[in-house]
């Protein structure tokens, strides 16, 4: 037990001593839970980039331009997005950049072109430490006469010498 009521209370004994151990308790116990919720109210503001901050705007920019360079049959510049070491969540397991690239060839580009334009909305950046982030959205696959396509993601994000890229890609 955290606190305990003195054995003389029990006893309908109260004493001043009592009384300042008791009032000492609560004292003690009401500033463990202050600092409790100081801390978790600042690192929750800390867990979150603002969209002034630069590193969100930087990873919204970068995630804009890939969505572009998908629009536009970039396929290499679109993948370059991912970290060398960037792994992908599929239905079978992680899989590295060749697993990556090639389901994006295989799945949804003809020759050199998409089967669908691509649009990213509802991007939220947390920061996971300063050079990493998480990054949560939604994905649409639009156009070409095809049904539209949607889904969600979740991404890892290292910030190193080339800017920010993906380390690993949830989608789904």
């Amino acid at each position: 037990m955290l606190f305990s009521i003195p054995s003389s209370l029990n006893n309908n004994k109260l004493t001043m001593s009592n009384l300042k151990k008791t009032r000492q308790n609560v004292f003690q116990f009401s500033l463990l839970l202050l600092s409790f919720f100081t801390f978790a109210i600042q690192a929750r503001g800390q867990a979150t980039h603002s969209n002034n901050d630069p590193a969100t705007k930087e990873i919204i920019r970068v995630m804009n331009n890939s969505a572009n360079e998908w629009n536009e049959g970039k396929l290499d510049a679109f993948v370059d997005l991912y970290d060398p070491t960037a792994t992908m969540m599929m239905p079978t397991g992680p899989v590295g950049m060749s697993g990556i690239k090639d389901l994006y060839q295989k799945k949804y580009f003809k020759g050199k072109m998409p089967k669908q334009n691509l649009r990213y909305s509802d991007l939220k950046v947390r920061s996971l430490g300063s050079d990493y982030a998480l990054v949560t959205g939604a994905f649409t696959l639009y156009g070409n006469n095809l049904p539209k396509r949607s889904g969600r993601y979740s991404l890892v994000m290292i910030h190193g010498k080339n800017g920010w890229k993906i380390l690993h890609d949830h989608s789904s």
